[in-house]
């Protein structure tokens, strides 16, 4: 009876579909449109952030595996005010590259005078995750030039939405005068890097933020390295 009750379990768990991995790495860009970023400076992370998608580094490390990246762009600012840019996208060539480059610089911000609700914007990521293709790693990548300052902290949104398996990265631009970039750093690594291997690279203002997100880009899409340091900033 033992014996037969063993061998149907098995057979009912070799029935069950296995689930195809399609990707080495689901990746989210989260870009912040809150009210303290201006006309200019949204046109400079958004140029900025598809300059560094085609430069020939991040082109290389897109690449540099055998299975493609899935990508994602949204943006965010206050607490019911995130739109997709961009909705989930193979990698899997430059033609698919250079399109989404492309949809991310001609796109238009959809807010301008929203606050900062990081919290917020992190749920909107983590549910992006959950139709996202099936993928090894998950990265989502939280950029801005301030701390939250509307509704539920980082450290809430992590613990009430499935970020077990997601490793959540900064890229701070230290352009916002009231937040000064010593707070502004020390709040992102405490309150906003998340998973095991997260980063923070620092902008030095908007006009270096295309060259902060290609270097965040090309250490995210690099195949995984034993050995891996845990967090640290990068303000090179």
């Amino acid at each position: 009876m033992i014996r037969t009750a063993i061998l149907s379990a098995g057979l009912l768990f070799a029935a069950l579909p296995a689930v195809a991995i399609e990707c080495r790495l689901a990746l989210a860009l989260a870009i912040d449109v809150s009210s303290s970023v201006d006309a200019a400076e949204d046109s400079l992370q958004r140029n900025g952030t598809a300059a560094a998608l085609l430069s020939p580094e991040v082109e290389a490390a897109f690449f540099a595996a055998d299975l493609p990246v899935a990508l994602v762009i949204y943006e965010w600012s206050g607490r019911y005010n995130q739109r997709l840019i961009l909705d989930w996208v193979m990698i899997d060539n430059r033609a698919a590259l250079l399109r989404a480059a492309e949809t991310l610089r001609t796109s238009r911000r959809s807010h301008n005078d929203f606050p900062t609700a990081m919290g917020y914007a992190l749920g909107f990521g983590a549910k992006l995750f959950e139709r996202a293709p099936p993928c090894l790693r998950k990265t989502l990548d939280m950029a801005g030039d301030g701390q939250n300052n509307e509704g539920f902290s980082p450290t809430t949104a992590y613990g009430a939405f499935a970020f077990q398996d997601v490793t959540v990265n900064g890229l701070v631009v230290n352009a916002a005068d009231f937040e000064g970039e010593v707070g502004l750093v020390a709040y992102y690594q405490g309150e906003v890097l998340h998973g095991p291997g997260a980063f923070l690279v620092i902008a030095n203002g908007f006009e270096d933020y295309g060259r902060a997100m290609r270097r965040k880009l090309e250490r995210e899409l690099a195949p995984p390295a034993i050995g891996a340091l845990p967090k640290e900033e990068d303000a090179g």
